[in-house]
């Protein structure tokens, strides 16, 4: 019985390609203590400070992983190209960093340029966070940039730990913030801005021949389709944190600006199922690739309907448990202050669920070559939840119904685009699925 559960384990793990439990691992660390900032944040604020640490926290994550995670993917993919066929990856990173670097210039300077509206919807007044946003991009720039680096030299386990360290160095302080009584949010964005930074060297410490000398590299090697990939993927992280740009945005009373602080919590419960899809996908996408790298197509999509199915029921269960338990998780995880009601749970937990659906359809889509296609779609759930919210007046519902209206329509648009390639035939080799799994979490 010893020697059968042992074959049984080899084969399960088998499939997996390395560092998946190494990089599942560090995002499951680093989804748990966002989750603790969250709590201690809105413990140790105002709700009038809370909204505006998030208005920080938005906007950085849409902006950041959407201008620097294509950035990092392209990076992991050509550093990966390099090593297979025995040349070194380090006048590649070079360029990668300089393109970087002009990346991050200017979008600190666009920042700057808009900095009174941002300041006044998303910070509520609070100048000192827009200092925050501008530190946070130049460290996101440095963390993605290590990321695909690592993940390219096949790097799994320093990536992992990557990921982990973030989001403890993050919580760390932020403990310690809140067990001193510092209700000043400014030195909380500087918690959640200056991690990356620290978690990059933490990864990178001990590790030698990540940039090996080889050929220049020309732009061209980090991809033809670059474009296509940072604009979807801006749109899909605006899509994903659209209903609270929305609310903030919406909100113009000092109670509603208030009550916003709730929905922001709700809105973090509610994609508490995205943590348990994190750990499955882990599993399920590998073995998917591996599928179809082998040309067993009709397994591959058999084994796609199942993920969906997966990914269908986690969000089902999502919504039922916001609708149910949610607003007593609420109360207990964040305190008397929570005051978000059933209905509003729900429908926040209905949104995530078809976000999740349409990320993963998304994944599979922009791996066999529709990167055009992926961000058409994703600018189709965005148009449908501007005109859904647009025709409401009620603050919260109206954005609660644009997001997941916006949501299913990106999943309809991402399923058909993807059904149309598959129609089309499935390549031979999908050598970029397998390498946007091995080497690239689906990351929210």
């Amino acid at each position: 019985m010893a020697q059968r559960a042992q074959r049984l384990l080899e084969t399960a793990r088998k499939p997996l390609p390395e560092g998946t439990f190494a990089v599942g691992g560090g995002l499951l660390i680093l989804g748990l203590t966002a989750y603790g900032f969250q709590i201690i944040s809105f413990r140790a604020l105002s709700k009038s400070d809370y909204t505006a640490l998030n208005g920080l926290w938005v906007l950085l994550f849409v902006v950041a992983p959407g201008v620097f995670l294509p950035l990092e993917q392209e990076v992991g993919r050509a550093l990966a190209h390099r090593r297979a066929i025995g040349i070194g990856g380090g006048p590649l990173v070079k360029r990668a960093a300089l393109l970087g670097a002009i990346l991050t210039g200017s979008l600190v300077v666009v920042s700057l340029i808009a900095g009174g509206p941002l300041t006044d919807r998303l910070f509520h007044g609070q100048t000192a966070l827009l200092a925050c946003f501008a530190i946070a991009l130049a460290a996101y720039a440095v963390e993605h940039l290590t990321r695909g680096t690592l993940s390219g030299n096949g790097r799994f386990g320093p990536y992992g730990l990557l990921l982990g360290a973030e989001g403890l160095v993050r919580l760390g302080p932020s403990v310690a913030l809140w067990v001193a009584g510092v209700d000043d949010p400014f030195y909380y964005g500087l918690a959640l801005a200056i991690p990356p930074l620290i978690a990059s060297a933490i990864a990178v410490f001990g590790q030698r021949g990540l940039l090996a000398p080889g050929p220049e590299a020309p732009y061209s090697e980090l991809s033809s389709r670059l474009g296509y990939l940072l604009l979807g993927s801006v749109l899909a992280q605006t899509l994903g944190y659209a209903a609270f740009l929305g609310a903030s945005v919406l909100a113009t009373t000092e109670s509603e600006r208030d009550a916003v602080a709730d929905f922001i919590v709700g809105f973090f419960l509610a994609r508490i199922p995205i943590l348990l899809f994190q750990a499955v996908q882990a599993a399920l996408l590998p073995k998917l690739a591996g599928l179809a790298g082998a040309g067993r197509h009709d397994e591959f999509i058999v084994g796609l309907r199942r993920l969906v199915a997966v990914v269908v029921g986690i969000g089902a269960i999502g919504v039922v448990a916001g609708f149910t338990v949610g607003p007593w998780a609420g109360s207990i995880l964040f305190g008397e202050k929570f005051t978000l009601g059933h209905r509003d749970l729900a429908l926040l937990a209905a949104g995530s669920g078809a976000f999740i659906l349409a990320l993963t359809l998304a994944q599979a889509l922009i791996a066999l070559m529709g990167h055009a296609r992926a961000a058409v779609a994703w600018g189709f759930g965005i148009l449908g939840f501007v005109v859904v919210t647009a025709l409401g007046d009620d603050l919260f519902l109206r954005v609660e119904l644009g997001f997941l209206a916006g949501s299913v329509i990106a999943a309809i648009s991402t399923g058909a685009f993807l059904l149309q390639r598959i129609r089309a035939g499935v390549p031979d080799s999908v050598t970029p699925l397998v390498e946007a799994i091995e080497h690239e979490p689906l990351e929210i």
